[in-house]
């Protein structure tokens, strides 16, 4: 009993160390008793928290969410959905069903990031959503053309839609707030909800940024690399990425006109491509039936496997989910050395085409939008079991969402952060010495100015505005013009020179009467 009682004490110690802010504070040598007994307080407070963090772990938290286990040769992948079916709990079969509406499709899927609600797209026009805790049918609507894309703004009240000529923004309601008539006929929608920008890619290749809380554009770029429809957010840094008909891979921000970065990933199309929570990791796939796992750090593919995929995500625990045609496959890293392999499959209906696959978050859950309607299947382990609902609450009140837009609003981030190294925010750059030319390579460049004003040519001019002389005369002067700013250096070092030698009279005076100059300064003083 003792002996056990110790490990708990051990462990609770651990899981304290780990909320803890650092090392406390050395208040032995401070003689301001007001600072010290304040700083002692403090320290005293942040104890107290680390403590209760960890206890709240410890009875409140699992330690880790489960995943399939097979037992003696048998595969985790010959599992199928109806065996998972036979040993869950009511609440939980409630997540695997299909609908089928053959008329409006094919389908696509966006969720919000608590994983509450769920917005999808029939490309025949029809939109819908669903609250996904009680399955009810929130509102659906009609809009008589065609949908490419859905995606959710900041919350569950707002979504915008790639319609047929323009992107749209609806409420909840199924009330038309905006017509974004500058997108053009867009083909993928993107949200990056840290800098409330909407992001899209028309079928002409451009590339717009718009602020949804000004509705401001802040970005309308040409990607000069053809038309796509492989555009996806990476989430830890905000950059956008597009997948072009070329094999490369291009990331964007909304504040440059050029990528940040133009990689190889494919020698031919593109087909899709997701990033990894951690945003380190990007999967790709091309139409040469290979799907690559590149470590974003380096800028190196780590694992090459066979297969094709339409549509790529990953979960938030890490595990890609790819889909073509009728099939599915999940594939999971659980050795944490950035090796995927085979961990669940599923087969469609015969003829069902997937379109979009998409892991719920906070839910072991993944949505497959297809070409007769949409579906949803369990995939243990692929959703995060322990949610912060600071940052997304699946239970969340009227209220606490009000607060939180309030909040969001108010931490929202300039367009300008959005960089590959999101870390360099807040640092201060090291200062840049410049180096003085010297006298040779200044004389060079003046010599190299002065040929360049011999050398032009002038326009033949009217009669008498073409004389030798004047040719001559202007020549000089483009000769004085070119000498004149390395001329206004070279004073400028001089004068320079002279102050600090005027500033420093011991270099002038004898030893002898030094010691007189710096008494004379120091009764001056």
């Amino acid at each position: 009993m003792g002996a056990k009682k110790e490990n708990n004490d051990d462990e609770m110690d651990e899981k304290v160390k780990k909320y803890l802010r650092g090392e406390a504070a050395n208040l032995e040598g401070l003689k301001d008793k007001k600072l010290k007994g304040q700083l002692a307080v403090r320290e005293d407070l942040y104890g107290k928290s680390a403590k209760t963090a960890a206890k709240i772990e410890k009875w409140l938290l699992p330690s880790e969410g489960g995943y399939l286990e097979a037992e003696g040769i048998e595969k985790t992948w010959r599992i199928k959905q109806e065996s998972i079916a036979r040993e869950i709990d009511i609440s939980s079969s409630k997540n695997q069903y299909d609908i089928v509406l053959p008329e409006l499709g094919p389908y696509t899927l966006d969720f919000t990031s608590n994983g509450r609600y769920m917005a999808a797209a029939g490309r025949k026009g029809h939109l819908a959503i669903v609250d996904m805790k009680t399955l009810n049918l929130i509102k659906e609507i009609q809009v008589k053309e065609t949908v490419r894309d859905v995606v959710y703004l900041h919350n569950e009240l707002f979504f915008a839609v790639a319609q047929k000529k323009y992107p749209y923004i609806y409420n909840r309601d199924g009330t038309e707030l905006h017509c974004l008539k500058e997108h053009g006929a867009v083909l993928r929608l993107q949200f990056l909800k840290n800098h409330f920008l909407l992001a899209s890619i028309n079928k002409f290749g451009q590339l717009h940024y718009q602020d949804v809380t000004m509705g401001e554009m802040v970005g309308n770029f040409r990607t000069g690399l053809g038309r796509t429809d492989v555009m996806q957010v990476n989430p830890f840094n905000g950059v956008v990425a597009l997948g072009h008909s070329s094999g490369t891979v291009t990331m964007w921000k909304p504040t440059s006109s050029v990528p940040l970065v133009k990689m190889l990933c494919h020698p031919g199309p593109v087909s899709s491509l997701a990033f990894h929570p951690n945003g380190h990791l990007m999967a790709t796939s091309g139409k040469e039936n290979k799907i690559k796992i590149w470590d974003l750090r380096k800028f190196e593919v780590i694992q090459t496997m066979p297969g094709h995929a339409k549509t790529l995500n990953f979960s938030q625990k890490g595990l890609l989910a790819a889909g073509t045609g009728s099939f599915i496959k999940v594939l999971a890293d659980f050795s944490g050395s950035q090796n995927y392999n085979s961990y669940m499959t599923h087969s469609m209906a015969k003829g069902y085409q997937v379109g979009k696959v998409l892991f719920r978050p906070y839910e072991d859950v993944l949505g497959i939008g297809h070409s007769m309607g949409w579906s949803s299947i369990l995939i243990p382990g692929s959703g995060e079991p322990n949610f912060d609902s600071w940052v997304a609450n699946p239970f969340e009140t009227s209220k606490q969402r009000r607060e939180k837009e309030v909040h969001s609003l108010l931490d929202k981030l300039p367009p300008e952060t959005v960089m590959l190294d999101p870390t360099k925010v807040g640092t201060v750059r090291a200062p840049q010495k410049k180096e003085k030319p010297t006298k040779k390579e200044i004389e060079a460049e003046m010599d190299a100015a002065i040929e360049t004003a011999k050398d032009t040519d002038f326009k033949k001019k009217t009669k008498g505005r073409n004389k030798p002389s004047k040719r001559a005369k202007k020549r000089q002067e483009m000769i004085e013009r070119a000498k004149k700013p390395l001329l206004e250096q070279q004073i400028q070092e001089h004068e320079t020179s002279r102050k600090k030698q005027k500033t420093n009279p011991e270099i002038e005076m004898p030893k002898s009467l030094q010691r007189f100059v710096r008494r004379k300064q120091l009764n001056y003083l």
